[in-house]
């Protein structure tokens, strides 16, 4: 399965919004490039789905322009007018040529959903690998409202429980994506997580 992050050379705030082709080319995320549908045309004229990791406006500024384009079809956690499919935990999607599983996660946004397949995690903002707070294992804020730091503990604790040992790819939602011992960055994760302290100190 090829990955491709169509927001990579935004100049403006978005999401990493990835393209993932194959029998099923799914994009996770839209985010909020201006311009995204050309760089999806570079690698499909086709995009079969959208799942969407949660409804924060960084992930789905362009979600509109997108699905007009290429009349996909919208999954997603939470209620959206243009929701073709509610997931919830422990359903089974095919994005790309991998199946995966949605699995809850919480605490960041109260829709947000990660899926996790044998090779690969698409992680959205409940892990990261970089983001300027820490490098090799970050977590997603929680000091907005309606956003729970105990939740996102929980949340990479579930998500370590129902994540394989082989996975290998790690996509998430900002920062860079990860090819090693993903388990190892969301542990890494988890411990920074659960120190419970301001995750940008300064601000």
């Amino acid at each position: 399965m090829d990955v491709h992050n169509v927001t990579a050379d935004a100049e403006t705030f978005t999401c990493n919004a990835y393209l993932a082709t194959g029998e099923r080319t799914t994009l996770i995320d839209a985010g909020a490039m201006a311009g995204v549908v050309d760089v999806i045309r570079e690698h499909t004229n086709t995009v079969d789905a959208v799942v969407l990791t949660h409804q924060h406006g960084d992930h789905v500024a362009q979600l509109d322009t997108i699905l007009d384009e290429f009349d996909a079809e919208l999954y997603a956690y939470a209620d959206h007018p243009r929701r073709d499919h509610a997931i919830e935990g422990g359903d089974e999607l095919l994005v790309g040529d991998e199946t995966c599983e949605v699995v809850y996660t919480p605490g960041h946004a109260d829709d947000h959903v990660s899926l996790v397949s044998e090779n690969s995690l698409f992680s959205g903002d409940v892990v990261v690998h970089d983001d300027g707070a820490f490098d090799d294992g970050s977590f997603g804020r929680t000091d907005s409202p309606n956003q729970s730091r105990e939740r996102l503990i929980e949340s990479i604790e579930g998500l370590l429980e129902r994540m394989p040992e082989s996975v290998e790819h790690m996509y998430s939602g900002h920062g860079g994506v990860f090819h090693g011992d993903v388990r190892e960055v969301v542990e890494r994760a988890l411990e920074r997580a659960e120190r419970r302290e301001p995750k940008y100190p300064d601000e």
